[in-house]
């Protein structure tokens, strides 16, 4: 079973409007709401492709019924932690450019955050966990690291889609995958990484620290997989982005799923490539026959 973790998850308001003007009254052109939080998205894609899992995280009052209600239309197994407080709104305004104003979220107790500690407690040797996002003021900065060990030690493939100091704290715990993007991959290293060589590079000392697998993903210049000692590059297929909002999270969700059914490093690899793509040509979360049709088209090279 895959279980994915969202600390802050929020509802994705979605409003575009022509000609926007500060300080008037404006109408919106086109609106949608969906369930936000980059651990939702990898749920979301998981089912899309058939592949069971249990979302996990918190929420509450009318924003968090409106999340489990779109999860479970979409037939999305969740087991979240209710809370006092309101699950967060993030409004995203989409006039020519795109401007993003996102909310706090709900205060987390600590017989809240106990609540999960102990659903996470229950996994199982074989299963596998996937944290992903920011961790919120309320809960422990040490989180990842501490849920990362405990799962790790009981035989839990832990993938972890963080940055900054949260990462390199996991990786001595051995996560089986971490995404770390060229851009957040640089400022782990303060530099700047340009190539797949130097994506190469870096994530190979990632592996030097005690990541099991790695994968950046370098936008339209592809990806790079780092494991086992071999290094692998992925093209990108070809299409019109439109989209970049839970790409990566499509990523995770392609590789995690295909290596859950086959236990195959480069077709997942290649699959999580293709569910990222997909994601990006769409308007929403990728459809398991838009990742069937661009994945002829990824090819993979050791470097």
């Amino acid at each position: 079973m895959i279980y994915t973790v969202t600390l802050n998850p929020s509802i994705d308001y979605i409003v575009e409007v022509d000609n926007f003007q500060p300080g008037h009254l404006n109408r919106t052109n086109r609106e949608a709401k969906f369930p936000g939080g980059k651990g939702i998205n990898v749920s979301r894609v998981l089912n899309r492709i058939g592949i069971e899992n249990i979302a996990l995280g918190f929420v509450g009052g009318f924003t968090g019924s409106f999340v489990k209600n779109f999860l479970n239309k979409e037939s999305v197994h969740t087991d979240f932690i209710e809370v006092a407080g309101d699950t967060r709104i993030n409004i995203k305004l989409k006039t020519g450019d795109e401007t993003e104003i996102n909310g706090l979220g709900p205060d987390i107790n600590k017989e809240d955050y106990q609540g999960l500690i102990k659903k996470l407690g229950k996994l199982e040797t074989g299963n596998t966990l996937v944290l992903a996002g920011s961790v919120p003021a309320a809960i422990p900065d040490d989180f990842y690291e501490t849920v990362t060990k405990t799962c790790s030690e009981r035989g839990v493939k832990v993938v972890v889609d963080t940055s900054g100091p949260a990462l390199l704290d996991v990786l001595k715990h051995r996560p089986f995958l971490i995404k770390p993007n060229h851009h957040e991959l640089g400022e782990i290293f303060d530099t700047q990484i340009n190539s797949a060589a130097e994506a190469a590079k870096y994530a190979g000392k990632l592996l030097e620290k005690g990541a099991q697998h790695v994968i950046v993903s370098m936008g339209g210049d592809g990806a790079v997989l780092c494991a086992d000692g071999k290094t692998y590059m992925s093209n990108v297929p070809k299409g019109k982005a439109v989209n970049t909002v839970g790409a990566g999270d499509s990523l995770v969700a392609g590789f995690t799923g295909m290596y859950s059914k086959t236990g195959n490093l480069l077709k997942s690899f290649k699959y999580g490539i293709a569910a990222g793509s997909a994601t990006a040509f769409s308007t929403d979360l990728c459809q398991k026959e838009d990742i069937e049709k661009v994945y002829s088209q990824i090819q993979t090279t050791e470097i």
